[in-house]
């Protein structure tokens, strides 16, 4: 089985500049996480956007939908931005015959504190064991698009 990634952007894969929060979203970090935990899957990234995820529009998630509807994978993993992540994957909610799991980080991957290599490897978890359809999996749990909130006081995401 070969796990396709597609990357867009958001906190997971920010680079902050300075102490004023100023930032940019970087280049994706999903392949160099999963080369230096030396994993034992066959997987091919391709970046699709660069965009904090506040940025994206519907053109955004046409491309996202487009890009998975014609990719030949059926076990793809999504990395997004975690404030419209579950509005992008009710989009994807009718994709036929393919496993999508999206996942991010409420902090940078750069960070040693970051939830990104967890979130990731729940992802790597999910998407060879999941049926088709399309789930979110953050904070150690997979969710379902349509019953997962972003809670921002506690900063997780929980049932809905």
């Amino acid at each position: 089985m070969k796990i396709k990634l597609f990357t867009t952007g958001g906190t997971i894969d920010k680079v902050y500049f300075d102490k004023r929060s100023e930032y940019q979203v970087g280049e994706p970090k999903i392949g160099g996480i999963l080369r230096e935990v030396n994993v034992n899957f066959e997987y091919e990234c391709e970046s699709l956007l660069q965009k904090d995820s506040i940025d994206m529009t519907e053109k955004d998630r046409e491309l996202i939908s487009e890009r998975i509807t014609l990719d030949k994978h059926q076990h793809i993993i999504v990395t997004h931005g975690t404030d419209t992540m579950i509005q992008t994957a009710q989009k994807l909610q009718t994709m036929p015959n393919k496993v999508v799991v999206f996942t991010g980080s409420l902090e940078p991957a750069i960070f040693k504190s970051s939830d990104a290599i967890f979130n990731i490897g729940c992802a790597v978890g999910a998407v060879q064991s999941l049926p088709p359809g399309v789930y979110i999996t953050m904070n150690g749990r997979i969710f379902d698009p349509h019953k997962v909130r972003k809670n921002l006081e506690l900063n997780l995401f929980e049932d809905a």
